[in-house]
């Protein structure tokens, strides 16, 4: 029975656990607290991951060690680079393949469908830090010393986090209004959690996906204003009232709020069309993105399912 290491248990550590637990397989959770799903074949571990030497002590014998932790959104300069330098010592020394979930930043604004041959002009602190991040792991494995990947998604649809989805949608099935810096027409990419568990897995596990980036398969692209509408028809709700934040609001609110600071370098994201290519996933491991339908629906019942009792 094969082990896989995960660091981190958010939305996406937590489905790739739970993925891998269901197929069978030994799963160790490394949090700081030892958080994680709850699941016979999942031991979870307390343990600062960007300690490099009892990461690498985690992972003796693993198969696959999973990159999904995620620090908080304006610690990224400081935090991210201890952390990654020590997942890629784990991977170095244990042998496990090196499997890191990543994301869209390090392209930076583009006007076109983004696929992995996208240059990674990224000007930002946080397109920076992922792309030196994959570079790092890159040169890793071409000099031989680790086997590694990375999958990268685009915006996250699905239960659990703070996406924008998550964000719009409580407020419209109550009927509110929602007040955000989007142009809620445009078409737009949303990954699945559950798509980038699997593609992770397989991804770990393929080794014709080492040394190179790969997109999560995602459904077409469709705006958050229809993303909205669809939630609205299903349950009755009246149709969305959405207004768009004028940029200058976000740049004010920033002033005062670190996360509203750090999401002036991604505004371009929501400004425009933003698109991602994932034919070449899709065609060499066989997967196809999860129907926004089905994950509206999904959505909509875990926002109105009833909280679970305190113990």
């Amino acid at each position: 029975m094969a082990l896989h290491v995960i660091v981190g248990a958010g939305p996406v550590g937590t489905a790739t656990a739970r993925l891998l637990a269901e197929r069978g397989e030994r799963v160790r959770v490394v949090t700081r607290r030892g958080t994680g799903p709850e699941h016979q074949a999942i031991e979870r571990v307390a343990a600062d991951a960007a300690d490099a030497d009892r990461l690498a002590v985690l992972t003796e014998g693993a198969d696959a060690l999973y990159n999904c932790a995620n620090p908080q959104y304006h610690r990224w300069r400081t935090d991210w680079p201890p952390l990654a330098a020590a997942l890629l010592t784990a991977a170095e020394r244990s042998g496990a393949v090196l499997t890191t979930v990543g994301n869209l930043y390090g392209y930076g604004p583009v006007d076109a469908p983004m696929t992995e041959a996208t240059p990674l002009a990224a000007t930002g602190v946080k397109g920076r830090v992922r792309n030196r991040m994959w570079a790092d792991a890159l040169a890793a494995h071409r000099a031989g010393r680790a086997r590694t990947t990375e999958v990268r998604g685009s915006d996250y649809i699905g239960l659990g986090g703070n996406s924008l989805p998550m964000m719009v949608l409580p407020k419209v099935l109550a009927g509110q209004r929602v007040f955000l810096p989007v142009a809620w027409d445009a078409p737009h990419t949303w990954t699945y959690v559950g798509d980038v568990a699997r593609t992770l897995v397989a991804a770990a596990t393929d080794p014709r996906a080492w040394g190179r980036a790969w997109h999560v398969p995602s459904a077409p692209p469709m705006s958050m204003r229809a993303l909205a509408e669809r939630a609205a028809e299903r349950t009755g709700a009246p149709a969305p009232r959405l207004i768009r934040m004028p940029y200058p609001m976000l740049w004010l609110g920033g002033v005062a709020d670190p996360f509203a600071r750090e999401l002036r370098e991604t505004a371009h994201q929501f400004a425009g069309p933003f698109v991602m290519d994932s034919t070449a996933a899709s065609e060499t491991f066989g997967i196809e993105g999860t129907p926004l339908d089905r994950v509206v629906d999904e959505m909509i019942s875990g926002l109105r399912a009833p909280a679970p009792a305190a113990r």
